[in-house]
C-alpha cells in the first residue's frame, strides 16, 4: 500500500478544505449541481454482460450516475421507477452510456487502467471527498479506510470513509473495491467479496496483498 500515499498525498491536501462543489472534469464528480434531474429528467439505463455478471448502468443526459450490481447494497436498479428508460442509440445519456460500457469493456480486456467519463452523483460534501480520493487509487494497487482516512485530514474517521466508500454510487470507475482493511483482509463490497476477489485479481493487487 505504499505506493498509494504519494499518488493520494496532493488529494488530502485538496480535499482538506470545504468547498462544496466538485466540478465534472475528466472523470471528477460533479456534486449535487443537477439535483431536479433526478426527478424532472429522463435518465437512460444500459444493461450489459461482464465477466462479473450484469451491471446496469445509469446516466443523465450530462454524466454517468450510477452502476448497479444484481446484489447492490444500494439497492436494485432503477429500472422500474418513473423517469427512467432504457436507452436507446441516440441522444446525450445514449452516448454516454455508450462511452461507459466501451471503457468498461476495455477495462475487463486489461486494456484499459484509467476511466474518461463524465460522473455525477448525489452526496454529501464528505462523501464526495471520499469518493474523489477513491479515484486516486492507482489500478493493482490498494489502500486502508484508516490510511485514506488520514489523508482526507482526520485519523479518526475511518468508518466515515468506510461508509462513504459503501455508499459509492458507481463501483469500478470509482475503484471503492481497492481499499481493504487495515491488515489487508477483503471487506464488505457493493457486489459481494467474491466479486471484489475477481476484481483485485484481474488487476493483480492480490499478489501485493499477498492474498
Amino acid at each position: 500500500m505504499g505506493e498509494v500515499g504519494a499518488e493520494l498525498e496532493a488529494v488530502g491536501a485538496t480535499l482538506h478544505g470545504r468547498k462544496r462543489s466538485v466540478p465534472r472534469l475528466h472523470g471528477g464528480f460533479d456534486q449535487n449541481l443537477h439535483p431536479k434531474q433526478v426527478i424532472l429528467s429522463v435518465h437512460g439505463l444500459l444493461q450489459s454482460l461482464y465477466p462479473i455478471g450484469e451491471l446496469v448502468l445509469t446516466a443523465s443526459d450530462a454524466a454517468l450516475t450510477g452502476i448497479f450490481f444484481p446484489t447492490s447494497r444500494r439497492g436494485p436498479a432503477p429500472t422500474h421507477q418513473a423517469g427512467w428508460e432504457e436507452a436507446g442509440t441516440e441522444g446525450p445519456a445514449a452516448e454516454v452510456l455508450a462511452r461507459a460500457r466501451q471503457q468498461l469493456a476495455e477495462y475487463f480486456a486489461r486494456t484499459r487502467t484509467t476511466f474518461d467519463l463524465p460522473l455525477e452523483a448525489l452526496g454529501s460534501a464528505f462523501e464526495h471527498r471520499v469518493w474523489n480520493a477513491l479515484r486516486q487509487i492507482p489500478y493493482g494497487t490498494t489502500t486502508s479506510y484508516g490510511a485514506l482516512a488520514k489523508l482526507l485530514g482526520d485519523k479518526h474517521a475511518t468508518r466515515a470513509v468506510g461508509l462513504a466508500n459503501g455508499k459509492n454510487p458507481i463501483p469500478i470507475i470509482v475503484p471503492c473495491h481497492r481499499v481493504v482493511g487495515s491488515k489487508g483482509e477483503l471487506t464488505g463490497f457493493g457486489g459481494g467479496l467474491d466479486t471484489k476477489r475477481w476484481l483485485l485479481e484481474h488487476e493483480g493487487a492480490l499478489m501485493e496483498l499477498g492474498v
